[in-house]
C-alpha cells in the first residue's frame, strides 16, 4: 500500500523550491486514535508529508535519474499541533544536491503559524548493475501528475515544467486521457 501525505502542490520551482498542502479531516482514520478526545495529526505523518514534498522536488531536479530515499532527519522541531479542519502548508527548499544525495530545508505552517521546521537529507540510489529496477520512473511521473506538479511547476527559465527526458511517451498518454 502506498500512502501519499500531501494533497496537491501549489508551487513548484524546478531545482529550487516546492510548496504543497495537506488538508486535515476527521474522515482520516489515524486522527481518531491520535489522540481520543483531542485529535491531532501524528508528527511522523507530518514528517512524511514534508519528506514527500522535498523528495519529489529533489527527484525532479535530476530528471529522476536516481531514486531519492530519505536518509536522515538531522534537525526537526515541532512548534504546535495540527488539528482536523486545518490545512498544513509544506515548503521544501533545496539546500544542496550532490551525486550521493541532497538536503532540503522544510517547514510546515498552519495558516501564518509555523507548525514545524527542519532539515531532511536524502540519499540517491541508482539501478546501475542491478537486474531489476527498484522503482519505475513512470510511477514518480504519475505521482507528480496526480499532485498537480505539471499544472503549477516552473523550470528555471520560467516555462511550465516539462516531463522528464525519455518519458515523453507518458506525457502524450496522459494528455490523451
Amino acid at each position: 500500500m502506498r500512502w501519499i501525505w500531501i494533497d496537491r502542490f501549489t508551487e513548484f520551482e524546478s531545482g529550487r523550491r516546492a510548496v504543497a498542502i495537506k488538508n486535515l479531516s476527521l474522515a482520516e482514520e489515524h486522527l481518531h486514535d491520535h489522540f481520543p478526545g483531542y485529535p491531532v495529526m501524528p508528527g511522523s505523518l507530518i514528517i512524511e508529508g514534508l519528506a514527500q514534498t522535498g523528495g519529489l522536488l529533489v527527484g525532479e531536479a535530476r530528471a529522476f535519474e536516481e531514486k531519492v530515499i530519505l536518509a536522515k532527519i538531522p534537525k526537526l522541531t515541532f512548534h504546535g499541533p495540527a488539528r482536523p479542519g486545518e490545512t498544513l502548508t509544506y515548503t521544501a527548499t533545496i539546500e544542496y544536491i550532490q551525486d550521493d544525495g541532497a538536503m532540503v530545508h522544510v517547514t510546515s505552517h498552519v495558516g501564518d503559524r509555523l507548525q514545524a521546521e527542519g532539515e531532511i537529507v536524502f540519499a540517491h540510489l541508482n539501478d546501475a548493475g542491478r537486474q531489476r529496477r527498484s522503482f519505475e520512473p513512470k510511477n514518480f511521473v504519475f505521482t507528480l501528475k496526480l499532485l498537480g506538479v505539471f499544472d503549477v511547476g516552473r523550470g528555471a527559465d520560467g516555462n511550465l515544467l516539462p516531463y522528464p527526458p525519455g518519458l515523453e511517451a507518458l506525457r502524450r498518454k496522459a494528455k490523451d486521457e
